[in-house]
């Protein structure tokens, strides 16, 4: 889906959920975004039932803003 995480300051975290039918927590999530991340990590997991949760984080040491653009996650057993 469309996302624009917020504007990071270092160490910030941004979030948001995705609905995803037949996740439960446990699964395997994997998530990406088609942004240069440059130094934002992003990590996703199943938060619960059919609910992905994913995590900007700023690992930089300065402010980050990504801008917008397409959030997408995969989801297994």
């Amino acid at each position: 889906g469309a996302y624009n995480p917020e504007n990071l300051a270092p160490g910030g975290v941004a979030t948001t959920t995705l609905f995803v039918t037949g996740a439960v927590m446990g699964d395997f999530v994997l998530a990406s975004f088609d942004q240069n991340v440059g130094e934002i990590s992003v990590k996703a997991n199943v938060s619960a039932a059919d609910t992905v949760t994913i995590y900007f984080e700023n690992e930089s040491g300065g402010f980050v803003n990504l801008g917008s653009g397409t959030l997408r996650v995969r989801v297994w057993k």
